[in-house]
């Protein structure tokens, strides 16, 4: 899959750096060891963090910014790494989906960058351009039914929208039968030290969790 990424992005985003991590896996309903590692890491943002405080995270700190560049509200379209942690800090359960669901929100919390997970044989075409959402472009959130994407960071295939920081697009969703992964690591804050950091975990939790039998990944930018 090539990815490139949009001047209009590069216009509000200047120092963007991206790593995609594709991987052959298997996926299952549950894995108890993984969510053992969330709630470790539940336990420790509630020690050390407050709904406000969160935000200061520089991977939250960066895609809030870009969302006001873009002209999003990201109070009203939160991030998906804030709306996890701040699930956590507020004492509820993360929703529970699959292995490799469960695996990617993790990751996301772990570095706070919003992370895109999908199923790569439900793209179509062989680009994903990082652009940002029109007006009345259609676009089905998982879970959220159709969402409102203007001025939101869009990942498009030849077919249209199928990630932004704040929903996956239902037709590109990883599923139990997903076996080869696509995981995007968005770094507004530009950090490639960070997004590298991002990529290895996802890569260790594969190797520990989804019995993964070969992954890799490239940065772009």
């Amino acid at each position: 899959m090539n990815i490139t990424v949009s001047q209009e992005i590069e216009n509000v985003c200047p120092g963007f750096v991206g790593a995609a991590v594709e991987a052959w896996v298997t996926n299952s309903p549950y894995c108890d060891a993984l969510w053992q590692e969330i709630n470790q890491m539940g336990e420790k943002y509630r020690a050390e963090l407050t709904t406000e405080s969160l935000k200061q995270l520089s991977g939250i700190e960066a895609t809030r910014r870009v969302y006001r560049a873009c002209g999003k509200d990201p109070s009203r379209y939160r991030p998906a790494s804030e709306a996890l942690i701040r699930r956590m800090l507020q004492g509820k359960t993360l929703y529970q989906i699959d292995t490799l669901v469960d695996l990617i929100n993790l990751a996301s919390i772990a570095y706070g960058y919003s992370i895109g997970g999908f199923d790569a044989d439900k793209f179509v075409g062989d680009t994903l351009t990082l652009g940002i959402g029109r007006e009345g472009e259609p676009y089905e959130g998982i879970g959220r039914g159709m969402l409102n994407i203007a001025g939101l960071p869009v990942y498009r295939d030849a077919q249209g929208g199928v990630g932004t920081p704040t929903s996956d697009n239902e037709r590109t969703k990883i599923d139990i039968h997903t076996t080869h992964l696509l995981v995007l690591i968005n770094g507004y804050d530009g950090r490639e030290d960070q997004v590298r950091a991002n990529a290895e975990y996802i890569l260790s939790l594969l190797r520990n969790y989804c019995a993964m039998t070969a992954g890799h990944y490239t940065i772009y930018r």
